[in-house]
């Protein structure tokens, strides 16, 4: 596969109004590690193999186990993830898929149990940050770098 376009030089100003909404995340309060199962997983469901690359390799440099990165697609079955990832891995999901079901008030209703208003707000946005990176890199088949 070719890349088709580079995004960042053929629509600099879209591609700017992108990193202003990463940068926005960045400087929200939510843990490193599960910023990048956010990232990880709905990366994932979107078949986003540069995201997926990046994601992964970040999740380890902060500090995340080979372990639960392997088992992320099965994090309903896996041992290994605890009751604030598995609601934020259902937002994660849910926000990702959201023209099947939307939201659901369950999913919701769990994450608000782990999180306050804010923090919820939060994880909303960093799901639709991703989801938006992971478009632009599907849309352009953009290709991760061979290590």
């Amino acid at each position: 596969m070719e890349t088709r376009l580079i995004m960042e030089k053929v629509n600099p100003a879209g591609y700017s109004g992108m990193l202003e909404l990463e940068k926005a995340q960045s400087a929200a309060g939510i843990d490193p590690i599960l910023k990048e199962l956010i990232k990880i997983r709905a990366s994932q469901l979107n078949g986003c193999a540069f995201c997926l690359n990046m994601h992964t390799k970040d999740a380890r440099k902060n500090g995340e186990t080979e372990q639960r990165i392997y088992a992320l697609s099965a994090w309903r079955e896996a041992p290994f993830f605890t009751e604030k990832e598995r609601a934020v891995l259902a937002l994660t999901e849910a926000v990702t898929l959201i023209s099947e079901e939307g939201l659901p008030d369950d999913v919701y209703q769990e994450v608000r149990k782990q999180f306050n208003e804010i923090e919820t707000a939060e994880l909303i946005m960093a799901v639709v940050t991703i989801n938006g990176w992971n478009r632009i890199a599907v849309a352009t088949r953009k290709m991760p770098p061979i290590d």
